[in-house]
């Protein structure tokens, strides 16, 4: 379902995440820009991306020129192929990761062959399944340009690498003119298919992104699959889950 962008704070816009966590679709930020806007994440597959385009046109935003993965996993790189005359930036450990991703054969009959042979794919692989309306014309994109630590992009926007359990590619976007800090799923646990039973948040990583002297400051904290938190508020939840510590 098409859905409209939401207006966060200064040049960045979000098309939401999706609610049913079955489907495995995150938000997809927006950073609009007069020379070409920069778009942080692609969507869960084709179709996916299509939506965002949409609701970008109908927003009246400049069209993308940059695409930032903010980490290798399929739900935030699958519709990359989708966009067109977009540079993709990723952090050099995906990059690797998805070269491999790319040699795959990608396909109903593969999601299935693989499921049987590892169960604890079923979910992942059931969301990729409804996310791919046709495979035709499918590919995994790594990306064109390659960062280790830190890339900073026309405007004033920062990509840094913050790894952690989740992936090793973690990457989140600063961009200080707007006071916001995209964060992707770096803080999340690993993936279900690779998470042990001692597995949670990266509370450790939050509390270092929240930490003004360290990584600047920002109003607004936008991570994936979650609604975005005022800097109250990601302080609050940091406190909660630290035992009142944070």
């Amino acid at each position: 379902m098409r859905r409209p962008l939401t207006h966060l704070a200064g040049r960045v816009w979000l098309y939401p995440h999706d609610e049913d966590p079955a489907n495995v679709q995150g938000s997809v930020a927006i950073i609009a820009d007069d020379a070409g806007s920069v778009l942080v994440d692609s969507g869960n597959g084709p179709a996916a991306a299509r939506r965002v385009m949409a609701a970008i046109a109908d927003a009246g935003l400049p069209d993308p020129r940059r695409l930032v993965y903010t980490h290798h996993h399929w739900d935030h790189v699958w519709g990359a192929c989708a966009w067109p005359d977009v540079e993709i930036i990723g952090h050099v450990a995906g990059a690797r990761i998805l070269a491999d991703e790319a040699r795959r054969p990608w396909s109903h009959d593969y999601l299935r062959e693989q499921v049987a042979a590892n169960p604890r794919l079923g979910p992942s692989f059931e969301a990729r399944r409804r996310a791919m309306e046709s495979w035709r014309d499918f590919v995994v994109l790594p990306p064109h340009t390659e960062f280790v630590d830190t890339l900073s992009l026309p405007g004033g926007i920062e990509v840094r690498h913050v790894g952690g359990g989740h992936a090793e590619d973690s990457t989140v976007v600063a961009v200080p003119d707007s006071g916001v800090l995209l964060l992707g799923d770096c803080f999340y646990p690993p993936p279900l298919h690779l998470r042990g039973p001692d597995d949670g948040y990266d509370v450790g990583l939050l509390r270092t992104l929240l930490d003004e002297k360290r990584s600047g400051r920002f109003d607004w904290y936008v991570d994936s699959h979650g609604e975005p938190s005022s800097a109250a508020a990601a302080r609050a939840l940091l406190a909660a889950a630290d035992g009142g510590a944070g």
